[in-house]
């Protein structure tokens, strides 16, 4: 695993941080601690509690689902996006493959994205600037708009 805190974002470079996670199982908890832990300096408004959640539901379906003949991983980057913070999970999946389901009650599978659909502002998937398939989510209102992040 790797990870970047970009110490001082703006309007030109809004990234605030990102991590490289192996594509296994034990990343998704990994990407859980790593997130509150790098998240934390900038005080965001929003709930990290439901940052973390859908960040678990977005690596857990991209260890799943991601799919490469070669060695792979998954990437997970925290933006500023004005008063928004944006995440964005990167995997060499097929973009095409990312559709939200309405699970039936008993269905054991099937809640991530109905969850990223339901606690975020919004959300999008497509293709990959690193290749691959993008899962995005936002939080509207993560700072407010006289606040500077540190």
């Amino acid at each position: 695993m790797a990870f970047v805190m970009d110490r001082d974002p703006c309007d030109a470079s809004p990234r605030l941080g990102w991590m490289a996670l192996d594509s296994a199982p034990e990343s998704v908890s990994q990407a859980r601690r790593w997130f509150r832990k790098l998240i934390a300096p900038y005080e965001p408004a929003c709930s990290v509690d439901d940052c973390v959640l859908l960040i678990s539901e977005l690596v857990t379906n991209a260890v799943l689902y991601g799919r490469s003949d070669d060695e792979w991983v998954v990437r997970v980057e925290w933006l500023r996006k004005g008063s928004s913070l944006r995440v964005e999970v990167h995997n060499p999946g097929f973009p095409a493959s990312v559709r939200l389901r309405r699970p039936d009650a008993d269905d054991a599978h099937g809640r991530g994205l109905f969850l990223v659909d339901s606690i975020a502002n919004s959300w999008h998937s497509g293709p990959s600037r690193f290749g691959g398939t993008l899962v995005s989510f936002e939080m509207a209102d993560a700072w407010p708009s006289c606040r500077r992040t540190r």
